[in-house]
């Protein structure tokens, strides 16, 4: 039976119950019939287990006192976890907020977070779904489409409209959502318009997130939406802020096997250096083939020079032309990677590309701006810089290119960082590819 609720508050949460893990404390049974409901940016649905699902004896009647809000079906009954099966078997549960929910690289890799692909099949998780009043009414389908897909992690989903909600208590926030350049829009008006929203979801999780909650920035251009973010929100670490470049990396492994001839498991220490943009740098003096250097492998200098590198810096332009829209699928295969890099140890002797906070870098690289640099985690969420990095002077002008952009994007954003007065000095328009 699936059930349509009117409330009045703008967030609603399901709640998701394994049935083999629970134990029932109250049955609340409710038959009601309405006509059919108008659109509302508030209504939730629900839906109960079939009778055959549920394994627990005849539960008896009772109310919880703490629990008053309205509900049907089987999300009205409160269910306890055996203290015992809970440290046997389950993980406490992680909350992960999702902003642009409703969008098409969300409506891929929710799916993925809640199968326990990303973070193991023994970690319950709850997923809060950001979207706008626009969206609302897709967001709701989202729900449902999480519900009926019956992920036994997934123990909770919410859904609203206000980051200050949303955000509660999150351990980890995926940031998608970001305004597309229209016709005519400068990239300035762009970075101005999309830096208000990330502003504001900065101050957000400064605001409700938990103090250690890990944020990847994928509404472009991430980069500086990033920074805008981290700069909003004092108390959060500037460690736990990355801006999304791992499918930057996965092009350029991608592009190197093709030319090798080899598989991509052989394509390691690839590192995406600077801004998502066509400035971005894919480092081939670094990169590895089946443990050799790529220049011993790859003879071709000219082709990695000029061929790989445009290749890699416009490949999501190309894409679009081909497919007719942009990247969604592999972006949020390419999130997925991002977290799973940092939630398991580093190979031995790898290392992959985010866009991380500049400030203390050995690299030289300017101080106080997000940029892509190589990274290894031992698995706890956090990462360190990798040090034993080769540059040659070709490495270095591209590098330096792209870190004046960032520094004149950066400049662009001043009145959101707490810099004073935005200058914009845009070196040239860098479009990222799907922007348009």
């Amino acid at each position: 039976m699936a059930v349509a609720e009117l409330s009045t508050p703008s967030y609603t949460t399901t709640r998701l119950v394994h049935p083999s893990k629970l134990s029932f404390s109250a049955t609340h049974l409710r038959r009601v019939a309405f006509p059919p409901l108008s659109r509302t940016q508030n209504a939730r649905v629900s839906c109960s287990l079939p009778p055959n699902q549920v394994q627990a004896p005849a539960p008896t009647l009772t109310e919880d006192p703490k629990n008053k809000l309205e509900c049907y079906g089987v999300f009205c009954l409160t269910y306890d976890l055996k203290a015992e099966e809970e440290t046997k078997s389950w993980k406490k549960m992680i909350n992960i907020a999702v902003s642009g929910a409703a969008g098409m690289i969300s409506n891929h890799l929710l799916f993925k977070l809640a199968s326990g692909e990303v973070f193991g099949a023994d970690q319950p998780i709850a997923l809060k779904l950001l979207g706008s009043e626009r969206s609302f009414e897709a967001l709701e389908g989202v729900a449902m489409e999480l519900e009926d897909s019956l992920f036994p992690l997934l123990r909770e989903v919410s859904i609203g409209i206000d980051p200050y909600e949303v955000f509660q208590d999150v351990d980890w926030a995926l940031l998608i959502g970001a305004k597309p350049r229209g016709p005519g829009m400068e990239r300035a008006d762009l970075l101005d318009k999309n830096g208000q929203i990330f502003a504001e979801q900065g101050k957000a999780l400064n605001a409700v997130a938990s103090r250690n909650v890990k944020v990847i920035v994928v509404g472009n251009p991430c980069n500086t939406n990033a920074l805008i973010c981290l700069k909003n929100a004092p108390k959060i670490p500037v460690k736990n802020f990355h801006a999304l470049t791992r499918l930057d990396e996965n092009r350029a492994k991608c592009q190197l096997a093709l030319k090798a001839g080899v598989f991509y498991d052989k394509v390691s220490n690839v590192t995406i250096w600077g801004n998502h943009s066509t400035t971005q740098v894919p480092d081939f003096l670094n990169a590895k083939i089946d443990g050799l250097p790529v220049k011993e492998v790859i003879k071709d200098h000219k082709w990695l020079e000029e061929e790989f590198t445009h290749k890699v810096q416009t490949r999501g332009g190309a894409l679009i032309k081909k497919w007719g829209r942009s990247s969604a699928a592999s972006t949020s295969v390419s999130i997925v990677d991002a977290i799973k890099s940092l939630v398991n140890p580093t190979p031995e002797g790898d290392w992959f590309s985010s866009g991380v906070y500049t400030s203390g870098n050995p690299y030289g690289i300017a101080e106080d701006i997000v940029f892509s640099m190589p990274c290894r985690s031992k698995g706890d969420g956090d990462y360190e810089l990798v040090k034993e990095i080769k540059f040659d002077d070709y490495l270095l002008k591209r590098i330096t290119k792209s870190e004046a952009e960032l520094l004149a994007e950066k400049r662009c954003v001043g009145h959101l960082i707490g810099q004073g007065i935005a200058f914009c000095d845009l070196p040239e328009d860098t479009m990222l590819p799907g922007e348009m």
